[in-house]
């Protein structure tokens, strides 16, 4: 009876992990977007439901169409120009570099010398730099092209995804919990703490770079500078940098004011950086980021370079949150399952 019993188990969960790799390999292309619209939804979710509240008779489906269609005017619109605008303008950078190479090279070479009469010591070579720069651009610039229209498709799955997530997300959550072996109470505390994380990640450090890298961008623009969103993108990277910050975008744009005799718009942009920008670094931070479970600034550059590499652009936000879970669950295993399997006091045995 034991073996047939047993034998019931195997061919179930054998069953089971056949169909569920059959499922994963179906919807993996479609992670991302419902990762990003998970996101959006957990974020959103009380403006959905005060939206709802408005809606005749309470109607959750008319309610989650509003709240969608707010989203995609607010965020994934905005979001996709941005994109368009990234990539138009790395293609420009990719165009000038192969159109005016040589020119380049001798205005960096000159910066070089200018450098090296004044810091005889220093030792770097930018035109080889710049070459490697060059070839890295040469060789992914088809694959930024490439992935524009599959890009696209994965925004439409994530508009549909934010709708039905809105609608029927609490009952998906509590078939999650139903089905979960572990106690309900412990359920909760982690969905509890990972709707904290995302909202903590997404309004907190995440928010302060896209600002940051904004206002870098603006200044970039009311300065003179062409692919100022370009450069303000690379500057919401580096606002996630410890004691690096926006710094690696305007201090080389200062230092190109001032060799270039721009000295009063090198003076404007050093004072925008160290007002606007760090404004909001030191101001706004500590308030967005005290709101909720805060990760480590390090661990959250790695985890946002380590989720854009697995996961593209959604990364940024994905791989915070998934390190974010892990301590979570770190934290729920040393409070409660440790203590559990932990001997008592009645099996210690003293020597």
């Amino acid at each position: 009876m034991m073996t047939n019993r047993i034998v019931e188990y195997v061919f179930f969960f054998g069953l089971m992990a056949v169909v569920g790799y059959i499922v994963w390999v179906m919807l993996s292309p479609f992670v991302s977007a419902l990762a990003l619209a998970a996101i959006i939804v957990t974020i959103c979710y009380p403006l959905y439901e005060r939206i709802t509240r408005r809606m005749p008779r309470q109607n959750e489906t008319l309610g989650a169409l509003v709240t969608t269609i707010m989203v995609l005017v607010i965020i994934i619109m905005p979001l996709t120009a941005l994109f368009s605008t990234l990539v138009n303008e790395a293609l420009a950078v990719y165009n000038q570099v192969n159109t005016n190479g040589a020119e380049l090279e001798q205005r960096i070479a000159g910066i070089e010398s200018m450098v090296y009469e004044y810091a005889p010591g220093f030792d770097f070579n930018l035109v080889d730099s710049v070459k490697q720069a060059t070839s890295w651009i040469t060789s992914n610039v088809g694959a930024i092209f490439a992935g524009t229209a599959s890009t696209i498709f994965s925004i439409f799955i994530a508009i549909i995804g934010t709708f039905y997530l809105f609608r029927d997300g609490p009952a998906f959550t509590r078939r999650l919990v139903k089905i979960s072996p572990l106690p309900d109470d412990e359920d909760e505390l982690i969905l509890r703490r990972l709707g904290r994380a995302v909202r903590s990640v997404a309004t907190g450090t995440v928010l302060i770079a896209l600002i940051q890298g904004s206002l870098t961008a603006f200044g970039l623009w009311l300065f003179g500078f062409e692919r100022f969103v370009l450069w303000g993108v690379i500057a919401a990277f580096g606002a996630l940098i410890p004691s690096v910050g926006t710094s690696i975008v305007l201090i080389p744009a200062v230092v190109y004011l001032i060799i270039t005799g721009q000295y009063l718009f090198a003076v404007g942009l050093s004072v925008w950086g160290m007002t606007a920008v760090g404004v909001i670094d030191n101001l706004l931070g500590p308030y967005l980021i005290g709101r909720g479970n805060n990760l480590h600034p390090y661990l959250v550059l790695l985890a946002v370079l380590g989720g854009v590499s697995l996961f593209g652009p959604i990364g940024f936000v994905v791989g915070p949150v998934a390190v974010s879970l892990f301590l979570v669950l770190l934290e729920l295993y040393a409070t409660h399952i440790a203590e559990d399997t932990s001997p008592s006091d009645d099996e210690t045995v003293t020597v």
